[in-house]
């Protein structure tokens, strides 16, 4: 039996939010395979999965037999090519709980949403094995050994945002939800709605951005946009809708049509409209504005009052996968942005 793995987590674990949380795979079905249930088959020849996850992945469309989606049922026969998808489990680190506060806006059973704070991380990694949204998830949901033990209550994560991020999130806390939060997650049907500052008067009161997304070759910590047809890149696309202008700086509403790394930084940075205070992307250097000294000191006080890149994941919207129903959240802006926003209110003034 021949398992190839045709998708791995970026070393920096900023992955596309729309594929970043599963892992790609293949089973060649060898030439002396007995026939069997393909859910069976998955579960007999894949380390540390069981048999439920499989049928998890299955009901939602996530498993191929040749160019079929297949049922738990199907019958796999040698020389089948199976190809699917699952959700990352074990990397090796122990992730212990930490008593870390939560900002959890709402939770049942299935779910729970929660408000994350700019400068926590979402997940262990490279500098980063504690004090992330992980350990403080492992520790509220009692789980002794983290989210990577064997336990159903594992607080799985179905999308991330960035460390200086502000904002939602949705975690599943079983199998069957984060199969079917992944999938409206695929089928673009999340609602997602961000607030930024940005530099620059943004001329039009609305616009969209449409253009693809990859590593950028010379700083593997950044991204860029590409040619569409440019195999580096995924497809990537951002609305966004003018709230308050400033005249240097604009506040912006960005809607999300695909979730890809950046996604938002990098498209406002390719428009000539990088994030306040965005160091990554060039927005914490004094973009736009006069050469005063007052003017320039005005700047550094904003940079301190939001020593990030001033952006917020505001409002998220979703079709319960237990309830049917459709459920939307909505945050206030923290502190660091309210003030900011103020500060140039009174500046224009």
């Amino acid at each position: 039996m021949d398992t190839e793995r045709l998708y791995n987590e970026p070393e920096e674990a900023v992955e596309d939010e729309e594929q970043g949380m599963f892992e790609h795979f293949r089973l060649n079905v060898d030439p002396g395979q007995t026939p069997m249930r393909v859910d069976k088959f998955m579960a007999t020849h894949l380390e540390d999965t069981s048999r439920h996850r499989v049928q998890c992945a299955i009901k939602e469309g996530y498993v191929r037999v040749g160019d079929k989606v297949a049922k738990a049922n199907l019958i796999v026969r040698p020389g089948d090519v199976i190809r699917f998808m699952m959700p990352y489990r074990r990397r090796g680190t122990e992730i212990l709980p930490e008593d870390i506060p939560l900002d959890i806006v709402y939770e049942d059973d299935d779910l729970l949403v929660v408000n994350k704070p700019a400068g926590m991380v979402v997940h262990p990694g490279h500098g980063n094995y504690n004090g992330t949204l992980i350990n403080a998830l492992a520790f509220h949901l009692g789980i002794s050994q983290g989210p990577d033990a064997e336990d159903e209550r594992m607080g799985i994560l179905v999308h991330r945002i960035d460390k200086d991020t502000s904002g939602l999130l949705v975690v599943a806390k079983n199998d069957e939800t984060q199969m079917d939060l992944a999938r409206q997650f695929f089928e673009h049907s999340i609602e997602r709605l961000y607030v930024a500052v940005v530099w620059g008067n943004i001329q039009e009161d609305e616009g969209t951005i449409d253009g693809a997304i990859g590593r950028d070759p010379n700083d593997r910590l950044r991204f860029k946009v590409y040619p569409e047809d440019d195999e580096r890149a995924k497809h990537a696309v951002t609305h966004y809708k003018v709230l308050e202008r400033f005249g240097y700086v604009t506040v912006v509403q960005c809607r999300l049509e695909t979730g890809r790394t950046h996604q938002i930084r990098v498209h406002m940075s390719h428009i000539g409209h990088p994030l306040f205070n965005d160091a990554r992307y060039g927005g914490s250097e004094i973009r736009k504005g006069t050469i005063y000294a007052k003017y320039r000191q005005f700047i550094e006080n904003c940079f301190e009052l939001c020593p990030r890149q001033a952006l917020h994941a505001k409002t998220l919207g979703f079709i319960h996968p237990k309830s049917g129903e459709m459920i939307r959240f909505d945050s206030r802006l923290p502190d660091d942005m309210t003030a900011l926003i103020e500060k140039w209110r009174g500046y224009v003034k």
